[in-house]
């Protein structure tokens, strides 16, 4: 980048909020799928009128720009993949603006850490679900880019559930508004839709409008163990059909079990074909143990041999536990973990999972598996030696046949994480030539000189 651009930066913001020294390049050059590509300058915008000042000049001078909250994506989505700028928001633009009690709403910046903000409504007796496994470090902008989901999906559904209105700044640097604080809103077009799950390609979010509800009183966790990974996908989605909604309904396989065992020794049973760890939540006891009741009769129904209920915290953050540390563990099968998040409709589930399993054989590659059953996404990982290229072939070519079933079985490439680059070369299999020409013609409306975050989801 010419140094001309980068002084007009620092007018412009200040010069404690330009940076092109090597330190800051290479701290903002990668996210969580560690590929490196350095950015020109990193620059921490003040405020709304700043991003738009920014964006106006950049498109003016053709200078790419990507938008980033905390890098914490598993897909590259805010990767400087062409160089140019990255417009970091945590410095500055991350407060709660407002938490409007009458409405039940919150106002806050992008850089505000999901988690701060689940503890900030909390405190006032109100609740916001969407929980990404990134919460206590992840930015509600970049979950809103990405429409990040969590484990209380199940019940209470992802971040596009809660997003009323967005304020953003498109490429030409004209701020808009888009939605509303009302529960119905129907004029115009679904801007705000639009914009949830862009991954930064349309336009930069500078303020967003969250859905909050009342926080249940009460919650209460079981695990239940079956003999096959088949009976306990069988298990999901008849529980989910018997009446009850579980905030959570959580899936390992035996792969992943042996993984946490191996490296923590919890007493997991290793034996097993899966473990089932589930959620119910209220606002009395015995609400909670109707809920439950029916959990356990659906479960030994579908060959459940143990059903364990938590009788306190320390129970249930023991049951817990291995779901929240295996991913982790799972390294024990390779050092190269080929991740993916794919989706499909729960009662797919027991299909998916036999076709993962045949894919695995024919590839001769570990494919330990777990996730968030309860809304139908899996997490596949393709265990590989990183440093051999002929087996990272190979578990590229054994993520493009899950891919294709998953497809085959009416699910998506991704559930929470997002095309970014990784996917990319994979849109074709789940969208047709004249839908790929719909996406590019709104990435055109919105950013027509192409500089805001090019490269991602294959546009």
């Amino acid at each position: 980048m010419d140094a001309k651009h980068i002084e007009h930066f620092k007018q412009c913001v200040g010069v404690e909020n330009v940076y092109d020294d090597k330190a800051h390049l290479i701290a903002y050059c990668y996210d969580a799928t560690r590929t490196r590509y350095q950015p020109d300058a990193v620059i921490f915008p003040r405020d709304e009128n700043d991003v738009s000042v920014i964006l106006k000049y950049c498109n003016e001078h053709r200078i790419i720009i990507t938008p980033r909250g905390a890098g914490s994506g598993f897909t590259g989505g805010s990767l400087p993949a062409n160089g140019g700028v990255i417009l970091a928001f945590e410095k500055h633009m991350n407060q709660i603006l407002e938490i409007d009690m009458e409405n039940m709403v919150a106002v806050v910046q992008p850089g505000v850490i999901n988690m701060a903000l689940q503890k900030a409504v909390e405190a006032k007796g109100l609740f916001y679900p969407p929980d990404p496994a990134s919460q206590e470090y992840s930015t509600l902008g970049g979950n809103v880019s990405e429409n990040a989901g969590g484990m209380r999906a199940a019940k209470y559904g992802i971040t596009k559930d809660y997003v009323m209105a967005l304020r953003a700044v498109l490429p030409n640097g004209e701020i808009i508004r888009a939605g509303k604080k009302t529960i119905k809103d129907v004029a115009g077009y679904n801007i705000a839709g639009i914009l949830i799950a862009s991954e930064g390609t349309l336009a930069a979010i500078t303020e967003i409008t969250l859905k909050l509800i009342a926080k249940p009183k009460m919650s209460q966790t079981a695990m239940g163990v079956f003999p096959t990974v088949n009976d306990a996908m069988n298990a999901v989605y008849k529980s989910m059909a018997s009446g009850v909604t579980p905030v959570a309904m959580e899936f390992l396989d035996n792969l992943s079990i042996r993984a946490v065992e191996q490296k923590y020794h919890k007493g997991l049973p290793i034996e097993a074909g899966a473990i089932l760890i589930t959620d119910v939540d209220g606002n009395t006891q015995d609400e909670l143990s109707a809920q439950l009741d029916l959990i356990e009769k659906a479960f030994h129904d579908n060959g459940c041999t143990a059903f364990k209920r938590a009788q306190n915290k320390e129970e249930s953050n023991a049951l817990w536990f291995a779901r929240r540390n295996v991913s982790q563990c799972i390294t024990v099968y390779g050092s190269k973990k080929l991740n993916e998040d794919i989706t499909v409709p729960r009662s797919k589930l027991p299909d998916l999972l036999a076709e993962i399993g045949k894919i695995a054989q024919k590839y001769n590659v570990t494919v330990p598996c777990f996730g968030h059953t309860g809304d139908g996404n899996v997490h596949t990982n393709v265990m590989v030696d990183g440093s051999d290229e002929k087996q990272l072939e190979i578990g590229h070519h054994a993520i493009e046949e899950i891919f294709k079933a998953t497809v085959a079985l009416g699910g998506t490439l991704s559930g929470e994480h997002g095309i970014g680059l990784s996917k990319a070369p994979f849109m074709h299999l789940a969208f047709s030539d004249a839908e790929m020409e719909l996406f590019r013609s709104i990435k055109k409306a919105f950013d027509p000189n192409n500089i805001l975050n090019p490269s991602k989801m294959g546009l």
